[in-house]
């Protein structure tokens, strides 16, 4: 009964954060901004959105193939076509439960190229070090760049003396579990080491494969693809087609947060950007009307692409 009331919390919980800020944001808005919000999406120059959405495709298809590297290192041969369906599903899937897409990518090279769970999903989870590594480099970058926005832009959405506590909390939760996990002789931690200590093959194959280079590179243009993807998109319409290097690297920092850690960014990323963008003279209407074009454009790819490979993946494996 735990596990599924913990399970539906899962699912219900993010989709309702998104559905507070939408009823939250537009709430605010008069009618003659809602029109005007309209008016961006009528007169929106869809060309770029289409142009982002190829870029942000082959992103996906080098997703799949960096993969690769990682599993033929431990000895598992797949094939490119597997990987990427799965990867897309994996993507599909999120939309539902927040990083439910990593199991089911394992799940899936589990049954069609008999890659063992815990190292198919130890790969997975070396993927996402990586990637929050180049996310941390661009939020760096970003402080960097922009510091006074940034700062003010934190502050002016969470004061001080509450960042504080929960940075003093979450440091405090995560001292007691490591405390836990390493002097706790009880069953069920014995149980978490032992499904730690499978994924680490998989985890440490980076650091050992033979492929490093080509990794990296791949690496590098699955993040070009994200940052490509969104500055081709500020010139759907004029009031973002102007922005500074260091509000294109924030409003990306921002974006990219809102897609990591929410429910892909439903509610959450159209709301963050109309935001951040008000630091840079864009009005919150053309904010959250970008917000929302990007964001819809990226998910109808993600929807598409996800349920083709749902259809494909059996029909590509009928064999097996």
């Amino acid at each position: 009964m735990k596990k599924q009331i913990s399970k539906w919390l899962s699912i219900l919980l993010p989709i309702l954060l998104g559905v507070f800020l939408i009823v939250y944001s537009y709430n605010k808005f008069t009618p003659e901004q809602i029109i005007e919000i309209k008016s961006y999406f009528k007169n929106a120059d869809y060309s770029y959105i289409y142009m982002g959405l190829v870029v942000a495709f082959l992103g996906n298809a080098s997703r799949a193939y960096r993969w690769k590297f990682t599993l033929e290192h431990m000895g598992y041969s797949t094939s490119f076509f597997n990987n990427f369906m799965a990867v897309n599903i994996g993507y599909l899937l999120n939309l539902t439960v927040p990083k439910s897409g990593e199991i089911s990518r394992a799940l899936i090279v589990k049954k069609y190229e008999n890659v063992p769970f815990d190292k198919g999903f130890g790969s997975i989870v070396a993927e996402r070090i990586i990637d929050m590594l180049v996310l941390l480099f661009f939020m760096a970058l970003a402080v960097f760049l922009q510091f006074d926005i940034v700062k003010s832009f934190i502050l002016d959405k969470i004061p001080f003396r509450k960042l504080l506590f929960f940075g003093v909390l979450s440091f405090s939760i995560f001292a007691i579990l490591l405390l836990i996990y390493f002097y706790s002789k009880a069953k069920w931690v014995q149980t978490i080491k032992q499904k730690i200590s499978g994924l680490k093959e998989g985890v440490f194959s980076i650091l050992h494969m033979e492929k490093k280079v080509e990794y990296l590179l791949h690496t590098a243009f699955i993040w070009f693809s994200y940052l490509f993807t969104f500055y081709i998109t500020l010139f759907v319409i004029p009031e973002t087609s102007d922005l500074s290097i260091g509000a294109i690297m924030t409003a990306f920092v921002v974006g990219s947060i809102a897609i990591s850690f929410t429910n892909s960014g439903f509610g959450s990323y159209p709301f963050l950007i109309s935001k951040i963008l008000l630091f840079y003279a864009v009005s919150e209407t053309a904010g959250s009307a970008f917000g929302w074009i990007v964001w819809t454009s990226q998910m109808l790819l993600v929807l598409v692409v996800g349920a083709l490979s749902f259809l494909f993946l059996p029909i590509f494996n009928r064999k097996k």
